[in-house]
Parts: structure tokens; sequence; C-alpha cells
């Protein structure tokens, strides 16, 4: 079995009860994508609603990992819950400006200010009334 490339870490931790911490390093791309859904998948079952995601040690991420952010976030808003991108590199940021992405999962500078938006609204964004 060939080893990977660019090699993935996922390192969680558990700031509160609801709320996973996800601390992301390596590529988030097609070859990594599945580690990073199986552990986001993994909170989800044990009962997290706020995902914090720290991108800040990922140089380089792909529509995989995209897609997988905004499935979480899907999951999470039913729920309801939230999702936030925590201190993204410029390359990472742009590429989630470019795609829209940054416009609906919010962006945070730190633990504490996605901390502080999942404080001001602990049941999720809200959803306008059609």
């Amino acid at each position: 079995m060939p080893i990977a490339q660019n090699p993935l870490s996922v390192e969680v931790t558990l700031p509160r009860e609801d709320v996973a911490l996800l601390k992301v390093e390596g590529y988030l791309d097609v070859d990594t994508a599945t580690e990073f859904q199986h552990h986001l998948a993994n909170q989800l079952h044990h009962g997290r609603r706020h995902f914090l995601l720290d991108l800040s040690e990922v140089p380089f991420m792909d529509s995989s990992g995209m897609n997988i952010i905004l499935r979480v976030y899907q999951e999470a808003r039913d729920l309801p819950g939230s999702v936030h991108i925590i201190s993204p590199p410029s390359a990472v940021q742009r590429v989630l400006d470019l795609t829209g992405v940054s416009i609906t999962v919010p962006v945070s500078q730190s633990v504490d200010e996605a901390l502080s938006r999942v404080d001001a609204h602990p049941e999720g964004p809200r959803v306008p009334d059609a």
C-alpha cells in the first residue's frame, strides 16, 4: 500500500461539551478528504453541534475539502448548530472567497472569536423565513 504524499493530521479537542475543535494540518484534497470526513462524522455521532475548523496549517485545499466543509455545515445547521473556519492561510482563504464558501461559513481569526460567535448564536445561524 503506498504512503500518502501529503498526509493529513487532524487533532480533535473539546472546548465545550457540544463544541469540537478540529486542528487540521496538511493538504486537504481528494487524497485526504475522506479521513477529514470521518473525524467530522465521529464528532456528529457523539453529539457535537458546533464545529471549529482550524485550517491555519492547511497550505492547500481543493473542492473535496470544500465539499466536506459545506456538507458538515448543512448537517450542523439542521441540528441546529454551526461551523466556523479559523485562520485559513491566504491561499485557502482565496479559494473560500472565490467559491463563496466564506459567505456561507463564517471565518474567524482565532478560536476565541469563533467561540464568541457560537455564544452569540448558540442555536446556529439564523435562516431567513421563506
